[in-house]
């Protein structure tokens, strides 16, 4: 770990839209960090952001990156396909790394890169931005605590403004982030099943559902799935049926169909033997309802569910410099959703039940 007397020295591979648009900005912001070292495909779009945002070093090879000396940490924003390559590269160099969502794109090589972090001393954060709502938060320490018993059931639900993206077409790419984007999102990196591995499982429900596998500690054990590509080669819908290890049953479901002016919508419930919980993202909902009437309702505005963009890097960067202990969005988490979503992706093609 940096020592939080100097500057954490922080490189990219990948510096696309939603890079250059929110994790970027937010670390150049920061006067602890130093952003050493950029990676990207295209001299002209690489020596865009390195002039943007005062890189020190630019390169087109991420092994030349990752061999910087210095380099305390690492983020990996490049396509989807391509995670288990960038982010293992860094963590064999002894880096802390942050890696988009998906974590990877299949269950095996999310297994690799946690052991390897844990092998080597190391954190992978992913930018899961609801993690970092203290409502959100509160809804994991409930939880712990048995505020519902022994659980026996989850329901997980999301849907995304994201439809012509999957369709390959138009995205606002202004939406969001912490700055204007000098990119416009790749739309061959979320519609081409080759680059983006998957549909709407990986590119929105690796959220939904590494915030339930957080939340409630669960792992996936066998799942049931049904896809649906109504317009589009990657699947716009998902339908999963899922049995946990030890015993507990959940369905997980997600929609990429939104109307493009309105928000994402994202909703967990969770049933034990003693009560339930609701977390509810996009009506800013935290309660848990007891069969002894012990009743608790969080007072929350209604914007409380707004997604945390500047969270992870915060987080991270807080991290390299010894200044937070708390990884709020581990890989672990990650890891959990892409194991399930793996055994989905199987059993959508074969009919069957897929175990992990």
């Amino acid at each position: 770990m940096a020592s939080s007397g100097r500057k954490a020295r922080i490189g990219f591979i990948g510096a696309g839209w939603w890079a250059a648009a929110n994790h970027m900005p937010a670390l150049a912001a920061r006067e602890d960090v130093e952003m050493t070292a950029v990676c990207r495909l295209g001299a002209d779009e690489l020596q865009q952001v390195k002039s943007r945002f005062g890189f020190r070093y630019s390169t087109e090879d991420y092994r030349e990156l990752v061999g910087i000396e210095g380099l305390d940490g690492v983020v990996v924003a490049s396509p989807h396909t391509l995670h288990f390559e960038h982010a293992s590269a860094a963590l064999e160099r002894g880096l802390h790394v942050m890696c988009e969502k998906p974590l990877t794109t299949t269950g095996a090589d999310a297994r690799r890169l946690v052991e390897l972090a844990e092998e080597r001393g190391l954190e992978i954060v992913i930018p899961y931005g609801w993690h970092y709502k203290a409502y959100v938060q509160e809804a994991k320490r409930l939880l712990e605590d048995g505020a519902v018993g022994g659980i026996e059931f989850v329901a997980c639900h999301m849907a995304s403004p994201i439809r012509g993206l999957l369709e390959g077409g138009d995205f606002d790419a202004s939406a969001g982030g912490t700055m204007e984007a000098l990119f416009e999102p790749g739309s061959d990196t979320w519609a081409d099943p080759e680059r983006a591995g998957g549909g709407y499982a990986l590119a929105q429900m690796s959220h939904s559902a590494g915030l339930a596998f957080w939340m409630t500690g669960l792992r996936a054990e066998s799942v049931f799935a049904l896809t649906s590509s109504p317009t589009s080669r990657v699947e716009l819908y998902d339908a999963f049926s899922v049995r946990f290890r030890g015993g507990a049953i959940g369905t997980f479901s997600g929609a990429g169909a939104v109307p493009g002016d309105k928000g994402f919508q994202l909703d967990v419930r969770v049933y034990g033997e003693e009560g339930l919980l609701i977390l509810d993202i996009d009506r800013a909902r935290l309660e848990v309802q007891r069969h002894d009437g012990r009743h608790f309702r969080m007072d929350l505005r209604e914007d409380a569910g707004g997604y945390d963009c500047l969270g992870p890097p915060d987080n991270f960067a807080d991290i390299l410099l010894g200044k937070s202990g708390v990884n709020h969005a581990p890989g672990e988490a990650g890891m959990r959703a892409i194991e399930m979503i793996d055994a989905a992706y199987r059993s959508a093609v074969s009919g069957r039940v897929e175990r992990v």
